[in-house]
């Protein structure tokens, strides 16, 4: 985490407006909601665009199997040293059948022993993008595998976790209660 309290305070039940509470109300039906909506909900135009987009990520419309998907996410995150952002995807990457071990690569790279070629190839084009915002040439042969539609959403996916982990790292949204910082993005 880069820091350890936040700049901008998630909205607790009592700060919250009707608009606020009418834009949180399913989540709070579901459980507890969690720290990067109570945070997002004070721009209320935004969240809804926010999680319209972001919607379309966690979907099955973003055409990557969920696992890959989360293996990208995962490694963003890392790579912009987003402790909510991988504390929250290591629980959800897990339901997508990402094992410890994988965990563990993802945060080595592509180029930890076990990958196949295509997951290093989509977590070389990850790194590719966090660095420099383009994958090259040769990666992008390495992702023939992948349909033009496929290659779309892992460079869109890779965009919006840019812009999520930006926004948790310099908004300082804390973990939610039973998530842990993993000790290689702390501080």
């Amino acid at each position: 985490m880069r820091l350890n309290q936040p700049r901008i305070g998630p909205l607790d039940d009592a700060e919250m407006n009707d608009e606020q509470r009418a834009m949180l109300g399913e989540r709070f039906q579901q459980g507890p909601v969690l720290n990067i909506f109570r945070t997002l909900a004070k721009a209320p135009r935004a969240f809804k665009a926010f999680m319209w987009w972001g919607g379309y990520m966690l979907s099955r419309h973003n055409s990557l199997p969920e696992r890959e998907r989360e293996m990208i996410i995962l490694r963003t995150g890392f790579n912009w040293k987003s402790g909510y952002e991988w504390a929250q995807h290591v629980r959800i990457g897990k339901d997508c059948g990402i094992s410890d071990a994988e965990i563990e690569r993802i945060k080595a790279g592509p180029e930890a022993p076990g990958w196949t070629a295509l997951e290093a190839a989509m977590l070389r084009a990850t790194d590719e993008l966090t660095n420099d915002s383009f994958i090259s040439d040769a990666t992008w042969t390495d992702l023939a595998e992948l349909t033009e539609k496929q290659r779309m959403d892992l460079v869109m996916t890779v965009g919006q976790y840019t812009q999520v982990s930006m926004m948790l790292n310099s908004f300082g949204v804390q973990l939610d209660d039973g998530l842990k910082l993993d000790p290689d993005l702390r501080g």
